[in-house]
């Protein structure tokens, strides 16, 4: 009879659990459901995307910078300006073109080491191994034109060893153009030959003498500074017919 009792009293007791359960679920509270309602049909949500350098978790400007935002370009720091060096050619190209003077004193050398060694390999394929030569020459024409023209020109307006080679090298274009011609055609056959020769000389000597004269306002001495110009030129023209 205990054990009917027990039973029945046990049974009861799981009953009432679930019932009391049962009523606890019923009556939990779900909060508001409006913020889980899907969104309706005639409002339809766009996707907008992010501007750049924004937080995708605050949505304001990040922090993180690129460190290569206020670099230059890489022709800009090795000092190769594509504007200048046409100018230089230019003015090289025809000397009574005229050419602003802060131009000229820019220490450019870029160009003149391209015309250095095109005029080199022009003579290597006439079997003349002369890079050694224009070299040296050309170092030793640099540096006496320096302290020339540095005895000649004003103080306020000095010459720099730079610019000077800058100047030497860029009107060194009609010399390369003439030992190009010597591959195809040899200078030393006829009279044509040192005629040609004669006006490369002129022509680089000229257009050296003006833009010396432009960038040190010596307009009454251009012939004083041709004349040595005309002898380094000399040089080289003895190199390409001889």
């Amino acid at each position: 009879m205990s054990y009917d009792q027990g039973f029945y009293v046990g049974g009861g007791n799981e009953q009432s659990n679930q019932s009391s359960s049962a009523y606890e679920f019923g009556q939990f509270d779900y909060g508001d459901q409006s913020q889980y309602s899907s969104p309706s049909p005639s409002q339809p949500t766009m996707f907008t995307p992010s501007p750049l350098n924004t937080d995708p978790f605050t949505g304001g400007q990040s922090n993180v910078d690129d460190p290569y935002a206020d670099e230059p370009p890489l022709l800009e720091e090795l000092g190769i300006n594509f504007d200048q060096i046409t100018q230089k050619t230019l003015a090289v190209v025809n000397p009574l073109r005229s050419t602003e003077a802060n131009i000229l004193h820019d220490s450019d050398l870029a160009g003149p080491l391209v015309f250095c060694l095109a005029f080199g390999v022009f003579l290597l394929l006439t079997g003349k191994v002369s890079f050694g030569y224009i070299y040296g020459i050309g170092l030793l024409g640099c540096l006496t034109m320096y302290l020339l023209l540095n005895l000649m020109a004003p103080p306020e307006t000095p010459m720099s060893v730079a610019c000077t080679v800058s100047v030497l090298g860029y009107c060194l274009l009609p010399m390369v153009l003439l030992s190009g011609v010597s591959v195809v055609i040899n200078l030393k056959s006829g009279i044509g030959g040192t005629i040609l020769a004669l006006m490369t000389v002129v022509w680089c000597a000229l257009s050296a003498s003006k833009l010396f004269v432009t960038a040190l306002t010596l307009h009454n001495q251009q012939a004083l500074i041709l004349y040595p110009c005309a002898l380094l030129y000399g040089v080289f023209a003895l190199l390409t017919v001889f």
